[in-house]
């Protein structure tokens, strides 16, 4: 089989390798879509919030079909269409496609436990899209949003355009907060009719217009950038739940920090959705949103190389899809 491997730091090879063999409690499983993620990118570029090790095989947005099964797999039986999830090991204390191998090869080994079954009404494309959407679940889950909420998204990347979605399939009134044009747009095209430029103190004050000048009952940080970050704080009206999606790896944030006390602040931090998958699954399955349009692109395996660059050089890429058959 063929694998996209990072063996050192911005150094990316399709490579031949053996079909891995199935442990009692595994499952091999043939890749059909992998998403391409910025934390892939940090990867490759040598930094994650774990620690790691070349060579690896990236891959954590995932879909495809089950090959075989371990002597102890009950659940799943082959062809059967699943993902998986990614914060995985007593805890999480790894993380597949990442201090593990994952999904970006033609075949790959994963536990039974960590997979989850979709709906044939939900394509592979989607289906590697359940693992960013559960992110952005995720995000609107911990910070109870319904529709009496007014939310402000700040980040229209993939994680940030999906969580505006999943805030607003809950039923809250959503703006969006992104610096770059394109991505606006992009958010129109997906249904958020409210985005404005979050560099422009004029923008965001006609964005705080939505909330009567109050500020907003949740904001949803999703850049993961210094300015966003401390934005947020900023955004939030009194009583308000403040949830930090966004990875910053490192890096540090100038804020003043009196308004979590001043404004009675609700704050949260998540990494990942352990035990929010099924419920994504039928989120998203039920078509009550459909992100779909931010997929971008969609490239063959030996592509994935370029596709790589392709992510990192920002621009019109919103997300690329490695799509291994259909």
């Amino acid at each position: 089989m063929r694998a996209v491997v990072f063996t050192g730091v911005d150094t990316i090879v399709v490579e031949s390798r053996d079909v891995p063999r199935v442990g009692s409690d595994e499952v091999l499983v043939k890749s059909k879509a992998v998403g391409i993620c910025h934390s892939d990118i940090e990867l490759l570029e040598g930094r994650y919030i774990l620690p790691f090790s070349y060579p690896i095989v990236p891959g954590h947005e995932w879909s495809g079909e089950v090959v075989e099964v371990g002597s102890e797999v009950e659940d799943f039986t082959p062809g059967d269409r699943v993902v998986g999830e990614c914060v995985v090991n007593a805890g999480g204390k790894d993380h597949f496609g990442f201090t593990i191998s994952g999904a970006m090869a033609e075949y790959f080994v994963v536990k039974a436990e960590w997979l989850h079954s979709f709906p044939a009404s939900m394509s592979w494309s989607m289906g590697a899209l359940v693992e960013p959407f559960s992110v952005a679940y995720n995000a609107t889950f911990v910070a109870r949003v319904d529709p009496a909420d007014r939310v402000a998204v700040l980040g229209g990347g993939p994680i940030g355009l999906m969580t505006a979605l999943a805030a607003k399939g809950r039923g809250a009134r959503v703006v969006l907060f992104e610096p770059q044009e394109h991505r606006r747009q992009l958010a129109s095209t997906l249904g958020i009719s409210d985005s404005f430029d979050s560099r422009s103190p004029s923008e965001v004050a006609r964005a705080l217009g939505v909330t009567g000048g109050d500020g907003f009952d949740v904001v949803l940080e999703t850049a993961g950038h210094p300015s966003a970050m401390a934005q947020a704080l900023e955004l939030a009206g009194h009583s308000a739940k403040v949830v930090f999606v966004g990875i910053n790896v490192g890096g540090s944030v100038e804020t003043p920090m009196g308004l979590i006390q001043a404004k009675a602040l609700e704050i949260r931090g998540i990494i990942g959705s352990v035990g929010l998958w099924p419920q994504t699954i039928r989120f998203l399955s039920s078509g009550i949103v459909d992100p779909s349009p931010i997929v971008s692109h969609h490239v063959a395996l030996d592509d994935a190389p370029a596709a790589f660059q392709l992510s990192r050089g920002g621009g019109s890429t919103t997300k690329v899809h490695v799509e291994l058959g259909r």
